[in-house]
């Protein structure tokens, strides 16, 4: 018997994910951090990008976080997030309308508060993208 971890995932509206897994892969803000069962404890932020759920030898779920807290005790992670979902949540319409409006806030920043949120938007689109991509490129 292999041994395993809890996850939960969880958004500001709603749990995403709660199980068993071998391991996790997800986005700290000093570069991605692989967890396995009997991980030192440790808490750090994280920034947006993917979070890589091992459930077993056959099965991989994908997550997109907006950042958050990541938190890792020795049989228990804990991811923290304002917006979490499921990679195949994704939708790419809505994501490149996200772009769309996050390009045209940027240059019509009136204040450096304004720039700050529109390059912080433009952040996570660019992720989701990636992820739409990456998602493509697995179904091969």
């Amino acid at each position: 018997m292999a041994i395993t971890m809890h996850l939960d995932i969880v958004s500001a509206e709603q749990e995403i994910y709660s199980g068993r897994v071998n391991m996790v892969v997800a986005p700290a803000e000093e570069g991605d951090i692989g967890i396995m069962p009997r991980h030192s404890p440790l808490i750090t932020r994280m920034k947006p990008g993917e979070v890589k759920v091992v459930i077993d030898d056959n099965e991989d779920q994908f997550f997109y976080v907006s950042g958050g807290i990541l938190e890792i005790q020795p049989h228990v992670v804990t991811v923290l997030s304002d917006t979490a979902m499921r990679a195949k949540d994704l939708d790419e319409e809505r994501v490149l309308e996200m772009k769309r409006q996050a390009e045209a806030a940027l240059t019509d920043k009136r204040t450096e508060f304004e720039e700050a949120k529109a390059l912080a938007e433009l952040a996570q689109v660019v992720v989701q993208l990636r992820m739409l991509e990456k998602r493509r490129i697995r179904r091969g």
